[in-house]
C-alpha cells in the first residue's frame, strides 16, 4: 500500500513557526515530485509549494514565499514544510501529495491535480 502521512500541525500563535513532515510508506520519494497543499473550511484547494525530484526547484505560491520552505530529505523518505512568520490566514488543513515520475527531476507543479497519492492531512491553527 502506498501511503503518505503529515505530522506536525497543530496551534500556533501569529508569529510563529511549525514544521509539517510528510512521511511516505510503501514506496521511496525518490523519484517523486511533492507538492504541499492547503484548504481551508469553505474555501478552494490552494498550492502553496512543491519540490522536484531532484530537490533542485521549488516553487512558493505568492501568499507564503518568503515565509515557508520545502526541503526533502530522501536517506529519510520525508518532505518538509517549515512554516515561519505564520499569519492567521495561514489556518488550514495542509495536504502533501506525490507525482509519478512522469517529470523530469528538475520539474515540479503547484497544482492539485497531477497528483497521484494524498495523505489524510494535518490541521494547521494560527490564533491568539
Amino acid at each position: 500500500q502506498l501511503q503518505l502521512v503529515e505530522s506536525g500541525g497543530g496551534l500556533v500563535q501569529p508569529g510563529g513557526s511549525l514544521r509539517l513532515s510528510c512521511a511516505a510508506s510503501g514506496f521511496t520519494l525518490d523519484y517523486y515530485p511533492i507538492g504541499w497543499f492547503r484548504q481551508a473550511p469553505g474555501k478552494e484547494r490552494e498550492g502553496i509549494s512543491c519540490i522536484s525530484s531532484s530537490g533542485g526547484s521549488t516553487n512558493y505560491a505568492d501568499s507564503v514565499k518568503g515565509r515557508f520552505t520545502i526541503s526533502r530529505d530522501n536517506a529519510k523518505n520525508t518532505v518538509y514544510l517549515q512554516m515561519n512568520s505564520l499569519k492567521p490566514e495561514d489556518t488550514a488543513v495542509y495536504y502533501c501529495a506525490a507525482e509519478l515520475p512522469r517529470r523530469g527531476p528538475g520539474r515540479c507543479s503547484v497544482v492539485a491535480s497531477p497528483y497521484d497519492y494524498w495523505g489524510q492531512g494535518t490541521q494547521v491553527t494560527v490564533s491568539s
